[in-house]
């Protein structure tokens, strides 16, 4: 983890597509003063849905969406420039949608946090923050109440995560693999894991 890390917010809850699955408004220079980059919400990232004073639960970026009202737009238009003293200012509502499949959420206690992994209770209401967890989130989302390193939402991944599910799952295990959280027989687990699914996803291309 880099000195001072901090959590980066990316947008906004607007809408789900099911319990586990949510769409993020993501901000821009007109809705925040400091709008995320594009390499805050890249593929892959773990991102936290927190309000104030509460935490709701921990997801996984899985896809986006560019939405341009502009495009394809054949309505009719002026025949010469518009007189600039009485045309308004036209604002163009160009958006970022991010999908957001959770996966799990926090849990602080005795000063200790960790993650419990699975599909979360609670639905999320509209106007939730989002934000990029830090590296050190991402750990302790990956510990269990023993302080262990866990990652059992593996499956639950392959189903909800999408169209490019496999390649998403495969770069979690990657991350992991190298973050070298885990150790032993569970750092052999996942390698055995990534390979399994590597295989498979090439077997299936190929067919």
């Amino acid at each position: 983890m880099e000195a001072g890390e901090l959590a980066v917010r990316l947008g906004k809850i607007v809408k789900s597509n099911s319990h586990c699955d949510y769409i993020v408004e993501v901000d821009d220079e007109k809705s925040h003063d400091s709008p995320p980059k594009p390499d805050d919400y890249g593929f892959g990232s773990f991102v936290k849905l927190e309000s104030k004073g509460r935490h709701w639960a921990v997801g996984l970026i899985y896809n986006s969406q560019l939405f341009n009202p502009m495009f394809l737009n054949m309505g009719p238009r002026l025949s010469s420039e518009p007189d600039p003293i009485f045309s308004p200012d036209l604002i163009y509502e160009t958006r970022t949608l991010l999908g957001a499949v959770l996966i799990g959420m926090f849990v602080k206690q005795n000063g200790e946090s960790y993650g419990i992994h699975g599909i979360p209770r609670v639905v999320v209401p509209v106007n939730t923050v989002v934000c990029r967890m830090t590296q050190d989130e991402i750990y302790r989302f990956h510990l269990n109440r023993e302080q262990r390193p866990q990652f059992c939402y593996y499956s639950h991944l392959l189903k909800c995560g999408g169209m490019f599910a496999a390649q998403l799952t495969q770069q979690v295990l990657t991350e992991l693999i190298d973050s070298n959280l885990f150790s032993g027989a569970d750092q052999r687990a996942l390698s055995i894991l990534c390979k399994e699914l590597s295989w498979k996803t090439t077997m299936g291309a190929m067919r």
